[in-house]
């Protein structure tokens, strides 16, 4: 297993796939979660609105059959239906795998942002439209910045989440360069070390985990400090 490790590492071969391969993860993560943020964000306040607004009772219902046919539903199958039935297009296969992660994502983020805001204080919105601020505006200057607080650390666990789900990716057999480490279905970055000389899966299974658990902790790590740095803020207010 050391000579395996020593291959991977030192051959510019093996190592430079390694890279490409995980780079492309984190870059395949980082467009999904965007997509994820903003179709989360937008699903959410029109769930919300739709208690202030009769015209948002129609695209508030079409969110929550989004919400509850995606979050019931395993992404392998999602991955599944958009690369080979819904985008079935030519060249189109790695952008449609970004899509579906991002779509998928973005049916809990918006849940979690909904959450969010549901949980805030009844009277602060009270408070906003007696100063006489529109409920866009109150929504905005004050429901909006006490929800984030509340809802980081839920969108920090979606986006670890969504990093680990991008192992999935080559059941599709869809390639960005390399897009993940999947050693069920033999990911590129293994398959090409094993075509250099490292014999044995578990080594590369091994340099897999301990990517994804840095990057992870990472994560993790930015996560606790933006809500400590939140707690200060609300501190000194």
């Amino acid at each position: 297993m050391l000579n395996d490790f020593k291959i991977i590492f030192t051959n510019p071969e093996a190592f430079n796939y390694v890279v490409e391969g995980f780079t492309n993860t984190l870059l395949v993560t980082v467009i999904a979660a965007l997509i994820g943020l903003a179709i989360g964000f937008v699903v959410a306040i029109v769930k919300i609105s739709a208690g202030q607004f009769k015209f948002m009772k129609i695209p508030a219902i079409i969110c929550d059959v989004y919400t509850t046919v995606i979050r019931g539903t395993p992404v392998a199958l999602q991955l599944f239906i958009m690369v080979f039935s819904l985008f079935a297009i030519r060249g189109f296969k790695p952008y449609a795998v970004i899509l579906t992660f991002g779509i998928n994502s973005g049916a809990y983020i918006s849940e979690n942002i909904r959450a969010g805001i549901s949980s805030t204080d009844s009277g602060q919105m009270e408070a906003g439209r007696a100063l006489g601020l529109s409920w866009t505006k109150t929504m905005i200057k004050i429901i909006m910045p006490q929800a984030i607080k509340n809802i980081i650390p839920a969108i920090g666990n979606e986006m670890i989440a969504l990093l680990k789900e991008t192992a999935i990716v080559s059941m599709v057999g869809a390639t960005v360069g390399t897009l993940t480490f999947d050693l069920n279905t033999a990911s590129t970055t293994i398959y090409y070390a094993k075509n250099i000389g490292v014999s044995s899966y578990l080594s590369c299974a091994i340099v897999a985990g301990l990517l994804y658990l840095i990057v992870v902790y990472f994560m993790v790590w930015v996560v606790k400090l933006l809500e400590r740095r939140m707690g200060r803020s609300e501190r000194r207010h």
